[in-house]
């Protein structure tokens, strides 16, 4: 220990027994006390950013709480920061707005696009901001062999992220690759094994995966889940010691129906996630205080609501002094005006109120352009009939498992085409990264779209560009407007372009205010509501790529069946 921190603590002895005023007393609160299970009348000090304990303080500034209730700040123990659509500073600003304090994020969007250079961008972005960011070294870059992302981290890049920066990179995230876990496939399990190695946490992402399978899986390293859809597949993972997190983003909407496993006595085991949480919904619906809320209304105690929001997510990711009102944690914390609606009322971060907090972006490099896509005609999305029957992937609102489905096949000039009367959108991923041409082609059921065509860069888990269309020439028209803004959304009908939204940050992210984007987005919604498309259908159409995720899905390689995870055929006979 150096002398200046035994002189800091030393300093730090003497405000707490109250030989100098605090900096900050709250006075004539009710406490949500996470540690103690209880709410209860306090008075609360704070000095040089943290809590120096309970009690009535000198103090150079008062705040009197009124009766209000006083709550930690909140963490979001899951989510990645790109699906915002905004930069980490940004983000920060609406988020904090909300009372997030601290977020531990998976940046697997920009890695797979960038790679280390992603991962290291993210942690510069967000350096030095108000709100704490942490991050978990991406495990599934590539996610799998099934589709081509933009680079790879392999177990010597995962250990050696670990290793550069251990105070902010946390462990290992969503290891989303579980059959070669079960199959102990050597690169899978070396990244495990250098996590492991260093004492850190382990994320897990099995959707479905059950019996011996899922022992087998935990017994490989996983902790946690957020992917559990169901009463029985979230309450199998709970019994079997995983740390169960209940997601509410903007796509994947599971904290209602998981509610009902929650109670007092498992509740320190689970935590309240977002996952992905787009800049309107951060705007104008909130952050981790909307699954608060949700859980609240749900029937969870409003104190046991709140551990899942705080102290839950801090000691399973091991982050000392955050999390709760206590001596020696970090002065991030909330006054509400209303315990079971939760209605915040002020948010303090680091001792200091959110008006005071600098969310000014940290001056760095912003990624060149990372969009390579090879010429495209509208022969490119001609799908050749080799049969009477398709395969299609049926959309479940709020999920983002889908559906098996055969339909016959619309076949016009030797070549099956989208049908408007079915709601059968004829779907594209095109490679992005590498400039290789390579296609895959397909269909989509409960998109909605009658005319026109949708494109965008952002398509879980390689964002390559993504597109839906009624059309082959629209379709053509929607890859190039997204081409030529170096990434982003785009919407155009009938050889029009109706509207874009440039996200040149690897494709996924802008670089305006995030009200701008956010405009700017619902705009871009509006015109493909216009069109037919049903809401978030940019949201929705990010996640169709994503072959991690049962049960079909498309990617630049083609048709996947994610139950047999593998590439299957688009025409059944």
């Amino acid at each position: 220990m150096s002398m200046t921190e035994i002189e800091r603590t030393t300093e730090m002895i003497g405000r707490a027994r109250g030989r100098v005023a605090a900096d900050l007393l709250f006075k004539n609160v009710r406490l949500v006390n996470v540690l103690s299970g209880e709410i209860h009348s306090a008075e609360v000090a704070v000095a040089d950013g943290i809590f120096l304990g309970l009690g009535d303080y000198p103090a150079k500034k008062i705040i009197d709480g009124a009766g209000r209730y006083l709550v930690p700040g909140l963490i979001d123990g899951h989510i990645h920061i790109e699906s915002s659509q905004v930069l980490p500073a940004e983000f920060a600003r609406l988020a904090a707005a909300h009372g997030t304090a601290a977020v531990v994020a998976d940046p697997h969007e920009i890695a797979n696009v960038m790679g280390v250079a992603g991962v290291e961008f993210m942690l510069a972005a967000s350096s030095g901001l108000p709100l704490s960011f942490f991050f978990m070294v991406p495990s599934c870059v590539p996610a799998t062999t099934m589709e081509t992302a933009g680079a790879a981290l392999d177990a010597a890049a995962v250990e050696n992220l670990l290793q550069k920066y251990p105070d902010r990179l946390l462990g290992l995230a969503e290891v989303m690759n579980f059959p070669g876990v079960v199959n102990r496939e050597p690169e899978t399990m070396a990244k495990i094994a250098a996590a492991r190695i260093l004492d850190k946490v382990v994320d897990g992402h099995a959707p479905g995966l059950s019996g011996f399978d899922l022992n087998a899986y935990i017994i490989a390293g996983p902790g946690s889940d957020h992917e559990a859809t169901t009463l029985a597949e979230a309450r199998e993972k709970l019994r079997s010691g995983m740390h169960l997190m209940l997601r509410e983003g903007s796509r994947e909407h599971n904290l209602k129906d998981l509610l009902p496993l929650v109670n007092p006595d498992n509740c320190s085991n689970c935590s309240l996630v977002s996952d992905d949480r787009h800049v309107i919904d951060l705007l104008y619906k909130g952050h981790v205080d909307y699954s608060v809320r949700q859980a609240i209304a749900g029937g969870i105690a409003p104190l046991n609501a709140i551990q899942m929001a705080t102290i839950n997510p801090a000691r399973y990711f091991g982050l000392k002094g955050r999390g709760a009102v206590a001596p020696g944690f970090r002065a991030d914390c909330l006054l509400l005006d209303d315990l079971e609606s939760f209605a915040i009322g002020q948010v303090f971060l680091n001792g200091k109120a959110f008006s005071e907090a600098d969310f000014a972006a940290p001056q760095i490099r912003l990624p060149g352009n990372t969009v390579s896509v090879a010429e495209l005609t509208e022969e490119s999305f001609g799908i050749v009939a080799r049969g009477t029957k398709i395969k299609a992937i049926g959309l479940i609102p709020g999920q983002l498992v889908t559906e098996k489905m055969v339909f016959e096949a619309q076949i016009e000039n030797g070549c099956a085409r989208a049908d408007a009367d079915r709601d059968l959108v004829k779907l594209a991923v095109v490679e992005r990264h590498h400039g290789s041409g390579r296609i895959g082609l397909g269909f989509v059921k409960g998109l909605g779209l009658k005319r026109g065509a949708l494109a965008g860069t952002v398509a879980h888990d390689s964002h390559n560009l993504i597109i839906a269309g009624m059309n082959d020439a629209d379709m053509l028209l929607a890859a190039q407007v997204v081409k030529d803004m170096g990434g982003g959304l785009a919407v155009v009908a009938e050889g029009r372009i109706s509207g874009r939204l440039p996200l040149p940050v690897a494709g996924l992210m802008s670089v305006e205010k995030a009200e701008t984007t956010a405009a700017a987005l619902a705009a871009l919604q509006g015109h493909a509501t216009a069109l037919g498309a049903v809401n978030d259908c940019f949201m929705v159409l990010s996640f169709l790529a994503l072959p991690v995720i049962p049960a079909l899905k498309l990617s630049d390689r083609g048709l996947v069946d994610v139950d047999e995870f593998s590439l299957t055929n688009l025409w059944l006979n």
